[in-house]
C-alpha cells in the first residue's frame, strides 16, 4: 500500500482538496488500484491558515513496494500541478512504509499546532517523501498528517470508496458490502446485517483499517453516521 497525502490545494473560489485527491485517484486508477480516499479533519483554530474547514486528504493506493516513490511522487506532482490554485500553499506526501512516529504526528496536528520545519525534519528521518508545491508550502504539515492518520487506520472516512458514491435512495446492507464498504455497525459497535440504509452521500469510517459504516436507526430504515 501507498499512502498519498494532500492539503491546502484550493482557494475561496475553487473546489476542495478532497475534489482534487479524487480526481487524481481517478487518474491513477487507470494503472494501479486504488483502495479509497480518506479525509482527515485537522485542527480548528483561528491561529491555522485555512480556506475551509482544515481537512487534509490520502489517496490509498493498493501497489507493492516495486513501484519507485519517486516515480509516483512525480506523477502525482504533476497532476497537482494541474489543477493548482493561485493563493494556495499545497504540500504533498508519499510514503510506503509509514512508521509509528508519523502517526502520532498526525494526531498531534488534530489536537494542537504544528510547525512547518517539524513536518519537514520527521519525514526526512524516515525517508518519507514531502514536498511543498507553492505559497508558503504549509500544505506539507496536513499532506504528512494524513498519510500518518491513513496509515494508522483509525482516522477520518472516506469521501471515495468502491462504487459507494454510486449508491443512492434506500439500498440493502448487502448491496452496501458488495458497493466496497467492508462493514455496516452501530455507533456502539453492534453488528448491522439486515435493513435499509438511506445511501445518499456515504461516507464511511476508516476503522481497523476498512471502510465502516456506522448507522442509527431511524423508524424503518438506517440512517449513516458521518465520524471524523
Amino acid at each position: 500500500m501507498f499512502f498519498i497525502g494532500l492539503d491546502d490545494t484550493d482557494s475561496f473560489e475553487s473546489r476542495g482538496t478532497g475534489h482534487v485527491a479524487r480526481e487524481i485517484a481517478a487518474a491513477l486508477a487507470v494503472d494501479c488500484p486504488v483502495m479509497g480516499v480518506t479525509r482527515h479533519q485537522l485542527l480548528k483554530d483561528p491561529r491555522v491558515p485555512c480556506t475551509k474547514n482544515n481537512s487534509s486528504a490520502a489517496i490509498l493506493l493498493g501497489v507493492n513496494g516495486d513501484v519507485e516513490p519517486e516515480l509516483l511522487l512525480g506523477r502525482v506532482r504533476a497532476l497537482m500541478m494541474e489543477a493548482y490554485q493561485p493563493g494556495s500553499d499545497p504540500g504533498l506526501c508519499v510514503a510506503h512504509k509509514v512508521p509509528a512516529d508519523v502517526t502520532s504526528f498526525g494526531y498531534r496536528a488534530k489536537r494542537q499546532l504544528v510547525k512547518q520545519e517539524e513536518a519537514r525534519s520527521l519525514a526526512a528521518a524516515h525517508s518519507i517523501l514531502l514536498l511543498g508545491l507553492g505559497g508558503d508550502e504549509s500544505g506539507v504539515i496536513g499532506a504528512l498528517a494524513a498519510v500518518g492518520l491513513a496509515a494508522g487506520g483509525d482516522d477520518g472516512r472516506y469521501p471515495l470508496v468502491g462504487r459507494s458514491r454510486e449508491l443512492l435512495g434506500l439500498r440493502s446492507v448487502s448491496e452496501l458490502l458488495a458497493a466496497g464498504i467492508s462493514a455496516v455497525q452501530t455507533i456502539d459497535g453492534q453488528p448491522v446485517t439486515e435493513g435499509l440504509v438511506h445511501s445518499d452521500k456515504l461516507r464511511p469510517a476508516r476503522r481497523g483499517g476498512r471502510p465502516v459504516l456506522v448507522v442509527e436507526w431511524a423508524e424503518d430504515h438506517w440512517l449513516p453516521v458521518k465520524l471524523d
